[in-house]
């Protein structure tokens, strides 16, 4: 037990060093006033709650969200359902072309977007030789519709790989039973595969909608001065107002948000294992 314990100790130094510290020190923040000399206050959280401005961006962060996280299962599952029970060749390849992106800077990937989706960019172009589009361009930067598809963009391989994973547990001696019990192969799908791979949804929604909740490069790049979300306002904060001490507040409430957020879906991926 002692062997283990030492074992163990140098990692729990770098945790309670790189994660919990920062966190005590970001709590401890956010009770300080930004007067000086500072004193202990809840006027951060107060100003918080009592601005409807900032309750408006956490329902428009939610609502995001929940919008990118909807967008990338309808997506991403019927792209691991090709992969793991239509397609018998090249499976490998395109697993290689999702995972590609995460070999590039997030930064790059959202900056790429901008080329694509300006006026006169490639999107523009593409729809000119269509007629779609003559002298305006289709007017989507610096859009909400800009941050959710470079969020999907971001966050779907995510949910492409864990639904994947997901499906590829399940046997084909399944699926061969459900047939011979007369089964159709909708009937199938709806009663057999979807449940036993909704763990997989679930966990996919886990790392879709948790990250989105504080991403602030994606709304600052691709959405400009309407792209404000919760994440944007705590990177003002600390890099251009300079009120650490509020958003040190704005932060732990988010972190408390992103907790409360993966308790309820973790609730959700325990009923679906269970079921």
């Amino acid at each position: 037990m002692k062997k283990r314990a030492l074992l163990m100790s140098p990692a729990l130094l770098i945790l309670l060093a790189f994660a919990a510290a920062p966190l005590v020190i970001m709590f401890y923040y956010s009770f300080l006033s930004d007067a000086y000399p500072a004193v202990f206050t809840l006027e951060n959280y107060t100003s918080f709650f009592t601005k409807s401005f900032y309750l408006m961006l956490t329902w428009r962060t939610i609502g995001i969200s929940a919008v990118v996280t909807l967008i990338c299962i309808l997506i991403g599952y019927p792209m691991a359902f090709v992969l793991t029970r239509v397609l018998t060749r090249g499976k490998n390849l395109i697993l290689l072309l999702v995972i590609i992106p995460f070999w590039s800077s997030q930064l790059v990937r959202v900056y790429s977007w901008l080329s694509v989706l300006r006026d006169d960019g490639l999107l523009h172009i593409f729809l000119k030789w269509f007629g779609l589009f003559t002298d305006s361009g289709p007017g989507i930067l610096f859009t909400w519709t800009a941050v959710i598809i470079g969020l999907v963009h971001i966050f779907c391989p995510y949910m492409i790989i864990t639904a994947y994973m997901a499906l590829e547990k399940i046997g084909p001696e399944l699926l061969e039973a459900s047939q011979n019990l007369g089964a159709t192969p909708v009937t199938t799908f709806f009663r057999v595969i979807l449940p036993l791979s909704k763990s997989g949804i679930i966990t996919g929604s886990i790392l879709v909608f948790v990250p989105c909740l504080g991403s602030f490069i994606e709304p600052r790049i691709l959405g400009g001065v309407n792209g404000s979300m919760i994440g944007t306002v705590i990177q003002d904060q600390f890099f251009e107002i300079f009120g650490w001490n509020f958003g040190a507040a704005i932060a732990f409430l988010l972190l408390i948000l992103v907790l409360v957020s993966m308790s309820v879906l973790n609730r959700f991926r325990g009923g679906a294992e269970n079921a």
